[in-house]
């Protein structure tokens, strides 16, 4: 009597069952962490289990802010109409990949945009529609305080929102008890604290790293100030409670579940770590919270982070201090205009390849353009591209005026155009990475993430060009601060499970980062002689944006 022949194993097969059921078990215990970041043009919730490396499930929700009475906002409804989606589509993609759906989380973090301005009267009402940071009406409260503080303060920080209302004797001032960020509000919402990460507060008012909390002196010099014009405002009162990376920072409340939850099946209890800002996000994805670490994060916005050894020598209005999620001192080069116009540029080639019967994905749109612009030259042909959908401080204008400029001897292709376009997101960053590097910073390696570098080797070379310094990539670039939150959220119930362990860096390296690969590009001197001549032209021609700035001017437009 033979055998049946018994077909044979495939161990692939079966290697990723076992992941399945390994993700599916850490789900239905709860053993895992959630992220969730309101970015300009994306909500997205990314979902961690016992290996913060390894990203099981994601979530997301457009949307978009409104220019409203001349002021750039989103409105609160919108705010948990985005949360909400991107947190069902996050529990829908968990039940297609493990055939499970998740009512309880170990650790939950939130982080979002910095910055901004949301002020609160005692019952806990909005006085003022959400001011984000992307407006520029506070150019006279950002000069009186960085004269005051021998500190910058920039047009979007949270005090410079505050002075300008007091500045301009808004009415609503005299009741404000709560100020606070995107972040920090979400996370109130949701625990019913209010208290906000290191990392966003130093966007809200400077931070004394020596205290890891707000700069006291600075506190009532400022409160000096506003004595007789704002007698009941009091910043140390109304600003939110600082709490480094690790640290307790509620956990979700019944109101806080159904809130994020509708539905009902989400369990409160999880504990939530300090509410972070895109800053923090960006530097912990990256691994780069160590002094002489730095990122790039590109996005609507675009900026550069370089952990400091030592304080800047001078102030510079292209500089600005931040802190690490843990509170060392960083600066910051923040432009308010990032890959928008890019992003649009290639909506509109998509559409052509649409309307001639290629009808192509949007991302092999990207990288169709992307990989021409490789065959560019190296100053882009004499072409030069602003983005500047919004103000720019940076580069001096209140306002943006998008713009592509040539003279007619300047060689129009397809591949310089894609190039003068890429250049033009890192235009004013290189503005002001040139007063950093004038200041001395040292800077090992800069990491970068954001979504304009999943085309693997173009916008990681053309940076390198541009900043002159090898910039790497790792493999969960794309995923950005999400997955950067949700890494901060397993950190805090690492450290809550064993409060003596790992720092915030070794857990990165040990935890997190220690199998990560990282796709290192270094400058290619063509490029970087290409694009200083670039940058020439760029802040030559930047007198053509204030031009354009002054005699074009918006109109509501119907689609």
């Amino acid at each position: 009597m033979s055998e049946t022949a018994q077909p044979p194993v495939d161990e692939k097969l079966v290697v990723e069952h076992a992941i399945v059921v390994k993700a599916g078990t850490e789900i239905l215990a709860g053993r895992t962490s959630l992220g969730i970041e309101l970015g300009s043009t994306r909500i997205k919730v990314c979902l961690v289990g016992d290996d913060p490396s390894v990203v099981l499930a994601v979530g997301s929700h457009e949307w978009e802010n409104s220019f409203v009475d001349r002021v750039w906002t989103y409105s609160i409804d919108e705010v948990w109409a985005g949360v909400q989606a991107a947190y069902a589509d996050l529990v829908d993609d968990v039940e297609r990949r493990y055939s499970v759906r998740p009512d309880s989380f170990g650790a939950i973090g939130v982080s979002a945009m910095m910055h901004g301005y949301l002020a609160f009267d005692a019952s806990g009402e909005l006085l003022v529609p959400f001011r984000t940071w992307r407006n520029t009406t506070t150019g006279a409260a950002s000069a009186e305080l960085t004269g005051l503080f021998g500190v910058n303060i920039p047009l979007r920080w949270s005090v410079a929102h505050v002075h300008q209302a007091v500045l301009d004797d808004e009415p609503h001032v005299a009741d404000i008890d709560f100020i606070t960020t995107l972040a920090g509000y979400v996370h109130w919402r949701l625990t019913g604290r209010r208290v906000t990460g290191i990392g966003d507060a130093s966007g809200m008012f400077p931070i004394d790293s020596a205290t890891n909390d707000y700069d006291a002196s600075l506190l009532a010099r400022y409160d000096g100030l506003v004595a007789d014009k704002a007698p009941t405002l009091s910043l140390a009162a109304v600003l939110p409670e600082v709490l480094v990376a690790g640290a307790d920072a509620g956990f979700l409340t019944p109101e806080g579940a159904a809130l994020l939850d509708p539905s009902g099946a989400l369990r409160p209890g999880a504990l939530l770590c300090p509410p972070e800002g895109d800053a923090g996000t960006g530097m912990v994805a990256t691994c780069s919270v160590a002094p002489r670490t730095g990122n790039v994060s590109a996005g609507t916005s675009i900026f550069a982070m370089v952990v400091l050894e030592r304080p800047l020598g001078s102030v510079h209005h292209e500089l600005d201090f931040v802190t690490t999620p843990t509170g060392h001192p960083v600066a910051m080069v923040h432009c308010n205009n990032g890959a928008s116009e890019l992003a649009a540029w290639v909506g509109l080639f998509g559409r052509f390849s649409a309307a001639s019967g290629s009808d192509l994905p949007t991302d092999a749109v990207f990288d169709i353009l992307f990989r021409e612009a490789l065959e560019g030259e190296a100053d882009a042909g004499g072409l030069l591209a602003y983005n500047h959908l919004a103000g720019e401080p940076i580069a001096g204008l209140a306002e943006g005026r998008p713009l592509v400029v040539r003279t007619p001897d300047s060689r129009l292709t397809l591949a310089n155009f894609m190039r003068a376009q890429l250049y033009g997101v890192f235009g004013t960053l290189s503005l002001g990475m040139r007063v950093l590097a004038g200041e001395g910073a040292q800077i090992d390696q800069m990491f970068a993430h954001g979504g304009m570098f999943r085309t693997a080797g173009v916008a990681q070379r053309f940076l390198a060009g541009a900043i002159d310094a090898p910039v790497a990539v790792a493999d969960t670039a794309s995923e950005g601060g999400a997955w950067g939150m949700a890494v901060l959220a397993s950190y805090a119930a690492h450290t809550a499970a064993a409060p003596s362990a790992l720092d915030l860096d070794g857990f990165l390296r040990e935890r997190v980062f220690a199998g990560a690969r990282f796709e290192t590009v270094d400058p290619v001197p063509a490029d970087v002689a290409g694009f200083a001549t670039y940058l020439d032209d760029y802040s030559a021609g930047l007198a053509v944006e204030r031009v354009a700035v002054d005699v074009l001017t918006p109109t509501e437009r119907t689609p």
